[in-house]
Order: C-alpha cells, then structure tokens, then sequence
C-alpha cells in the first residue's frame, strides 16, 4: 500500500514538473520523457533493487573474468575473458531489472495514471526506457577496477576497451528493450522474467556454431538470418574494436522495434 501509495506521488510530481507553472514544455518535445527518466532513475535507487543488481553484477563480473575467463592464465593485458561472459550476466540481470518496468504500474493500478498524463505515450515508454539503459551504464561504469588491473599489469590497447564497452551497453540497451516490451504484457513479474529470459537467449545464441550448422544443412537462408540477428556476433565487433556503421543500425532498430512493441503492447492493453 505504502509502495502504491508513493508510485501515485511520484507520478502527480512529474506531471508537475512537466507541466506547471515552472516546468512549461514550450519548444522541448524530450522534457517529458527526461522528467520520467529522472524520477523512473530516482526510484530505483530508493529501493533495495538497485544495490543489489549492481553488488551482483560486479561480484559475478568480476569472478567470471578472473576466475572462469583465465585473465591471469592468458598472459595478454586486455578485457577479452569480460567481455566474453557480459552478453550471457546481462541475459539473466537484465530481465531481473525489466520485469518490474510496467508489470509492477500493472500490480499497483497505477499504469492508468501514469498513461493519462498530459504526455505523449511513447515518451512515457521512452522515459522508463532510458531510466533502465542509465541504470545500466552506471552498473558498466563501476566495473573500472578491472579496467585499471589490466593497465597495471600490462599496456592494454584501450582504445579497443573503450569499443568493447561501447558493444556492452548497447547490448545492455538491446535486452532492456526486449524486457521492457515483455514486461508490459502481464502484471506477473515472474512470467514477464522467464519471458525475457527466454526471447534474449533467443537472439544472443542465434549466431551460435550450433544453430547456424543445422541450419546451414536444412534451410541455409535461415542461419543466415539467425546470424544477422545474433546479439552476440554483432558484439564481437565491437570487442575486437570494430564499431561498424552497420552494427550501430543493427542496434538501433533493434531497440527501436522492441520500444515500438511496447508502445503497441500498453495501447492494446490499456483497458485491462
């Protein structure tokens, strides 16, 4: 109730900010997705949730990178044993943070409220949206011990770190949208999880050997498709310092698809 209760304030705080006597949009289409974004941010870190993604995102990167990723045993100063694992955390940690996105407004009653503010809706979808990629980036960001390891012990190549974070955060950025989308479908967060889970393993293991060999053998135009839809190949662009042109689009219409999927989602559902 209390929780609820909250939720309600911070909704009538924002459709404040956005639209009282200080807070006049005038030329500014992006103020209201921004003020979402900022209270959407504020929140999670008035809970638990968000100290307890970042604790363990940094304590399984770490011991996957040192452990499990060889780093010491390579003998080569550069992020590779990281990065390798970043695609596979983030398909279980994504998800853990999308699910409460739009399935707790669901649980609470408070999606009504949130969707009749004097906003555009797809800057509401926009505005939670990137509340959870800033998130993320600032779980990324943290991981800068590891960074600063490898160029104590050897002369690292950072601008290919550099790049390899890059493909991080987007690959971040691709399994928000998808959980987000996902999330919108039911109140159960449980259900909007295993959801999640299950569509990103989809797409970070379509380029896998695996899949594309028996695809190759029966319907080779399909594993050519898998292997363009493959998260984690378009990733390994960037962590071999590669940012390609054709893999920022990828990414981006990536996200742009799956936000558009929300939108479409919470306006079908709107009554429910």
């Amino acid at each position: 109730m209390n929780g609820m209760l909250r939720r309600i304030a911070d909704l009538i705080a924002a459709a404040w900010l956005i639209y009282g006597p200080e807070g006049k949009l005038g030329n500014l289409p992006w103020r209201p997705a921004c003020i979402v974004a900022k209270r959407e941010l504020a929140a999670y870190f008035a809970t638990p949730v968000a100290y307890v993604f970042i604790v363990i995102f940094l304590v399984l990167s770490g011991a996957l990178t040192f452990t499990l990723g060889g780093f010491f045993a390579r003998g080569q100063a550069d992020l590779m044993p990281f990065f390798g694992f970043i695609p596979w955390l983030f398909l279980f940690l994504v998800p853990a943070l999308t699910m409460r996105l739009w399935a707790e407004e669901r649980r609470q009653g408070t999606i009504e409220l949130l969707l009749t503010l004097p906003m555009p809706q797809w800057q509401a979808v926009l505005g939670k949206y990137l509340a959870a990629w800033a998130f993320c980036g600032i779980a990324l960001a943290l991981t800068f011990p590891i960074w600063i390891t490898v160029n104590v012990l050897g002369e690292p190549d950072n601008g290919v770190i550099v790049s390899g974070y890059v493909g991080c955060f987007l690959v971040a950025g691709a399994y928000l949208s998808v959980g987000a989308a996902l999330s919108a479908l039911t109140k159960n967060q449980v259900i909007a999880f295993v959801l999640a889970v299950a569509i990103c393993f989809i797409f970070a293991a379509a380029g896998s050997p695996v899949i594309t060999e028996f695809l190759t053998k029966r319907l080779p135009v399909l594993a050519e498709v898998a292997r363009g839809l493959s998260v984690a190949d378009r990733f390994g662009g960037f962590t071999r310092g590669v940012i390609a042109l054709r893999d920022l689009v990828f990414f981006g219409s990536f996200i742009g698809f799956w936000l558009f999927v929300n939108a479409v989602v919470l306006d079908l559902r709107k009554a429910d």
